[in-house]
């Protein structure tokens, strides 16, 4: 076996819950690793491909797109197709018109790439207004990721004269994804009736024949308008599930989107949270119109808005608080064993101005995917070494609940006899570095014990990222300094 193998097996074996010793030794210590310089990017709905000229694409609303190499630095490549600013279409606004037309408006929202059994990228995008279900799905080829894409035609469509818009699925966020079989899967939906799946033709790129539901494929969970979309499928050989990415809530500063996750032993459903329930029951009562309240007890919450406040012994007192972070990707990389989410978010203070982020994420013990709280900066998963596992932490719980307005760190302490005082008290442990077990006001949370670069203190810092027994996210931040 080569060497890269064998550390990627090593790293994989970390991420699935494996104890492992002397791991960090197969690479370069995170806090020897110098601080990156981020280029970041406006792309909203960001889904990403990795591509065979070894650069990372991602694609969002409008035709916007931007390239990397290291997912750090990125260089957009296509802008806003309604101002001629579009280089993955030309002519785009003539090419689609079709499409353009049936859904009365002239841009375009978040779209998806993925390669066919031919090796060309295929891309699927999707028209929409925004305030009706009149909605296309269609698709285009290019022998690029930076295209010309050329038109093949409409796929699907919503909203036409009959449609029963709070049980059929409006037909835009596309996600394609090969289950581990290699057997294709189309999931998308927004809104209106829920979120949908149909299994594709590796070949065609078009729906199988005989599928239900007057074609719109098999229904995963939603309708009566509740706002969750954004659906996105990944695939773990670590734990073996398939894990669906959902955004709830609304996309602006001030409408609470936020990211969550269920999961399946199989690519169709049905998925499951954490309290087991089945998200089929996920959705907005009858008669309701954007009713966040019914359906925000679902769903392993990720993040929602949130700010690290500062601690006292921070150099740095300045904090940035993020909000409405959401409709995200994910990527696996099979070489590394390495998972990473990319997704959009905007700030405090900024108004409607958004950024791409990407994070890293990890598996824990009970195979749920959990997220860094700090952006990715190439740090490697590596144990925490004993001495920088106690100490003073910012520790934020993201709740699950649709929150408008960032949720705000505190202040607790993890001591070395493995009990935790401040703002919450309890007990901690973590015997490998790796996985870690926290009890905090009654509440069991099962978590990675990583490293990761708190860039506002220059500080390589250890990190906390859990999921508590119900199915809420809990971040904590080691504080600079301590012996």
């Amino acid at each position: 076996m080569k060497l890269k193998q064998i550390v990627g097996a090593l790293l994989a074996a970390v991420l699935g819950g494996i104890s492992l010793a002397g791991a960090a030794e197969t690479a370069t210590p995170n806090q020897q690793l110098p601080t990156p310089r981020w280029q970041d990017v406006a792309v909203h709905d960001p889904s990403i491909i990795k591509a065979d000229d070894g650069f990372y694409y991602i694609y969002g609303s409008h035709m916007a797109a931007a390239k990397s190499e290291d997912l750090i630095k990125w260089k957009l490549i296509s802008r806003d197709a309604t101002n001629g600013g579009c280089t993955l279409v030309k002519e785009v606004q003539t090419e689609m018109k079709e499409a353009l037309s049936y859904a009365r408006t002239t841009t375009f929202w978040a779209p998806d790439v993925v390669q066919l059994a031919d090796g060309r990228y295929y891309m699927y995008y999707c028209t929409c207004e925004g305030s009706s279900p009149l909605a296309t799905l269609g698709y285009a080829v290019s022998d690029r990721p930076e295209g010309p894409y050329e038109n093949l035609g409409i796929i699907l469509r919503s909203g036409y004269g009959g449609y029963n818009a709070t049980v059929l699925p409006n037909v835009i966020d596309p996600c394609l994804f090969y289950d581990k079989e290699d057997r294709l899967w189309m999931v998308y939906g927004s809104y209106s009736g829920g979120i949908y799946i149909l299994e594709m033709d590796k070949v065609t790129g078009l729906p199988l024949e005989g599928q239900l539901n007057g074609g719109y494929g098999k229904k995963l969970l939603g309708g009566n308008h509740a706002r969750i979309e954004a659906p996105y499928i990944l695939y773990s050989p670590d734990t073996d599930y398939y894990y669906l990415f959902l955004s709830f809530g609304g996309l602006g500063q001030n409408d609470g989107y936020n990211i969550r996750v269920c999961r399946s032993r199989t690519p169709d459903g049905p998925y499951e949270d954490a309290l087991g329930q089945n998200m089929i029951r996920c959705a907005g009562r009858p008669g309701t119109f954007f009713n966040d309240p019914d359906y925000a007890p679902y769903g392993v919450k990720l993040m929602g808005g949130y700010e690290f406040l500062p601690l006292e012994t921070d150099k740095n007192k300045f904090t940035q608080g993020f909000r409405s972070p959401g409709h995200n990707s994910a990527y696996y990389d099979e070489e590394m064993g390495r998972y990473f989410i990319i997704f959009h978010t905007r700030f405090t203070t900024t108004g409607e101005a958004f950024s791409v982020r990407v994070h890293q994420m990890y598996m824990t013990a009970d195979g749920w995917p959990v997220v860094s709280p700090m952006r990715y900066a190439n740090e490697m998963p590596q144990p925490v070494s004993e001495d920088a596992m106690s100490g003073v932490y910012k520790v934020l719980l993201h709740g699950r609940d649709i929150n408008k307005v960032e949720h705000e760190s505190e202040v607790i302490t993890l001591h070395a006899d493995g009990t935790v005082s401040g703002a919450l008290t309890g007990t901690w442990a973590c015997t490998d570095g790796v996985n870690v077990t926290m009890t905090l006001e009654g509440l069991k949370y099962t978590g990675v014990m990583h490293t990761a670069l708190e860039a506002g203190q220059k500080n390589w810092a250890t990190c906390i990222s859990a999921i508590d027994e119900n199915g809420a996210s809990l971040w904590a931040v080691r504080g600079l300094n301590q012996e």
